[in-house]
């Protein structure tokens, strides 16, 4: 009998049924009801079009150590040797100076990680440390996956409001929702990030590289378990853009950005020896102010909210889900 309506199959949807699972709850009383699940592809759907890769640099610093600390319980909860998430060496860049104090925090969950400064143009000091690097569409269906095994249900379903889901034996929903929370939860504050990336093969590349300008984010990502020896190259950040066409100018780009913070990536030969399997468009579910995380006990069924990780779903995602099923729990007991 379902109990629990997780909305969104998302990396947010997915990660708070990993939660509620890890906390002891039944999977046979968890549905999920999306529009989209693992291995759909459409502009409304964003997870799998996520580079990713991990960085302790954000805001939500809590929410982003909780992820990288559960990297473990998450390949064991997969249980297989593919499981679409591994750790990998890293090199940030940034256009700001990064002091030792300001990563005092950083380095109790992340010790190896060392500030330098950068050569590259436009940027003051750098990071290396152990990092994660994610093959979205690979890890969010080993997730789904493995949660059918243990009985979460699936429904697909696109919703008009979240009230359509609340039935005579639902006792709770969780909305990660993403774009749809615009809708769904008559949320003004949500908005699409438009990213435009390259997929090219390439075997030789071993770290993740990123460097943060003040006019530009670009980032080299391996996508472990890919089995094409696949690498990410982006990117672009561009709010209230929700075209899902690719333009041959950002690919260009793109390619001419990625090759300056590293080289290597052109092995000394021009741009046209590049293998370039695909060029990819998503949205990222952002949000003004940032992430909603939150219990609504105003409705006859409480509702918890948990969308607006714009685009750092992967990173801050699992952190945001432990609040959330926290939350739950918490009211549960009362």
């Amino acid at each position: 009998m379902t109990q629990i309506v997780v909305v969104g199959a998302g990396i947010i949807g997915l990660y708070t049924v990993f939660e509620l699972i890890e906390r002891g709850i039944d999977p046979h009383t968890i549905t999920i009801i999306a529009e989209f699940f693992p291995g759909d592809q459409s502009i409304h759907y964003a997870s799998p079009y996520a580079g990713a890769y991990y960085t302790p640099f954000v805001d939500t610093v809590d929410f982003a150590r909780y992820t990288y600390e559960r990297f473990n319980e998450i390949v064991a909860f997969i249980g297989h040797d593919r499981p679409g998430i591994t750790k990998t060496p890293t090199v940030e860049h940034f256009a700001e100076q990064i002091r030792e104090e300001e990563v005092v925090d950083i380095v109790r969950f992340i010790p190896d990680l060392k500030l330098g400064r950068s050569d590259i143009l436009g940027c003051k000091s750098q990071a290396s440390f152990t990092g994660i690097t994610f093959n979205p569409p690979l890890l969010t269906a080993s997730l789904f996956e493995r949660f059918k095994t243990l009985g979460v249900k699936a429904r697909r379903h696109k919703l008009k409001r979240l009230e359509d889901v609340i039935e005579n034996s639902v006792t709770a929903v969780f909305n990660c929702s993403g774009l749809g929370a615009a809708l769904l939860a008559d949320d003004d504050k949500v908005y699409p990030t438009r990213g435009q990336a390259v997929v090219i093969r390439d075997s030789t590349i071993d770290k993740a590289v990123a460097a943060w300008t003040t006019s530009s984010s670009t980032y080299v990502i391996p996508r472990p378990f890919s089995g094409t020896h696949e690498v990410i190259l982006g990117g672009f950040y561009q709010p209230n853009v929700s075209t899902p066409d690719t333009f041959g100018e950002d690919t260009e780009d793109i390619i001419d950005r990625t090759s300056k913070i590293y080289p290597h990536l052109l092995h000394k030969k021009s741009r046209a020896d590049l293998e370039i399997m695909r060029v990819v468009v998503g949205l990222r579910p952002s949000r003004e102010g940032g992430a909603r995380v939150e219990q609504d006990l105003t409705k006859n069924v409480p509702i918890y909210h948990n969308y607006g990780a714009g685009g750092s779903g992967f990173i801050n995602g699992l952190g945001m889900a432990n609040k959330c099923v926290e939350l739950y729990l918490n009211n549960k007991d009362t």
